[in-house]
């Protein structure tokens, strides 16, 4: 019996050391980075591929585990010239795969906010972090007007983009804005507006700032969640300088993506502060799937304070979610900062 219970804690032994000299962690801990608002992240090929705003230029992160992106190989791939249109305020970068090729978008300005407008960059290469990143210049439609917060996705072959833009050209309202894209950096026809800021959870916008006005109403942040033959248009409501900062949704009902009467909006938030886990403000989510492609998990930002608004203090945290009987997505409540949740289920 000794020699049997010796074995077990040798192997017990090797098994720690194996993981340890690894890095292969089985459980993580919210936040994910201790500052990073706007997160984004796919998986493909064995690999997470991350990034977040960081305002002055678009950095990609690269792990096997979600675990380890405190760790994780990171690469600066582009820092805007000086004096250009898109030289600041690099805004909420997303990394896709199209046709073979990666592209991310964001969002820049030239300092002056009333100039944010949308811009994708190109990488033919098999690894992000390798090969050479192409400007490719501005992503927009005929109108020109104020807009951040690009995000693409295909749809019965068809290949979108969304977006947060003013209908004018005066900052007082955020909504949602949808178009066809020819190409992955050209959209193809008008903009047509599906979604505006009308329940009251969705219009916390007071500034009480002299440089802007004193209130906005917000609708931003928009990503698409597809389960099976059901379409959801996820986005973030209110100021994210607000502790209601929080998820709505959009539910595909009609067939034509581009009319508005075709996508119905629930009346409640789906993910909205939670004071008792210490979590305020979480929004401006993206979705992911784990390595075994059998679980669902939204990545997002928030703060662990109230008050904090939407400077360095936002952080990026991720959570497994289920799905209701009606196939609508169940995010449930935001996860308290510290407790340890096993990582996303890893191929066997």
């Amino acid at each position: 019996m000794n020699k049997l219970i010796n074995l077990l804690r040798f192997g017990l032994v090797l098994f720690i050391l194996f993981v340890a000299q690894t890095g292969l962690a089985q459980t993580f801990s919210n936040p994910l980075l201790p500052s990073g608002a706007d997160p984004w992240s796919i998986y493909k090929d064995g690999y997470y591929y991350y990034t977040h705003t960081t305002q002055n230029k678009l950095v990609i992160w690269k792990t096997k585990n979600l675990a380890d992106l405190k760790t994780a190989e990171q690469k600066t791939i582009f820092i805007p010239p000086p004096n250009t249109s898109y030289s600041k305020d690099l805004w909420a970068p997303e990394i896709h795969f199209i046709k073979g090729k990666w592209y991310v978008y964001f969002a820049a300005d030239d300092g002056n906010n009333n100039n944010h407008r949308m811009y994708v960059l190109e990488n033919a290469s098999a690894d992000p972090l390798q090969g050479s990143w192409t400007f490719k210049g501005k992503v927009g439609d005929a109108t020109n007007k104020w807009a951040i917060d690009g995000s693409v996705f295909t749809f019965k072959s068809q290949l979108y983009m969304i977006w947060a833009g003013w209908e004018g050209d005066v900052n007082q309202k955020q909504e949602i804005f949808i178009a066809k894209m020819k190409n992955p950096w050209t959209i193809d026809g008008e903009r047509h507006k599906i979604s505006t800021p009308e329940l009251d959870w969705e219009k916390h916008g007071d500034l009480n700032d002299p440089n802007n006005p004193p209130h906005v109403d917000v609708n931003e942040g928009p990503q698409i969640l597809i389960n099976k033959d059901k379409v959801f248009l996820i986005y973030s409501a209110s100021g994210c300088w607000t502790d209601f900062y929080a998820l709505g949704m959009l539910t595909l009902k009609g067939k034509n993506l581009l009319d508005a009467s075709s996508w119905v909006k629930s009346q409640k938030p789906v993910f909205k502060q939670s004071p008792e886990n210490g979590v305020y403000a979480p929004g401006h989510n993206s979705f992911f799937k784990s390595p075994d492609g059998k679980e669902d998990w939204i990545l997002y930002h928030a703060n662990s304070a109230p008050g904090q608004g939407c400077g360095g203090h936002r952080s990026p945290r991720a959570q497994k979610f289920t799905w209701n009987a009606d196939g609508s997505p169940n995010f449930g409540t935001p996860v308290k900062t510290g407790l340890e949740t096993p990582v996303p289920a890893q191929n066997k």
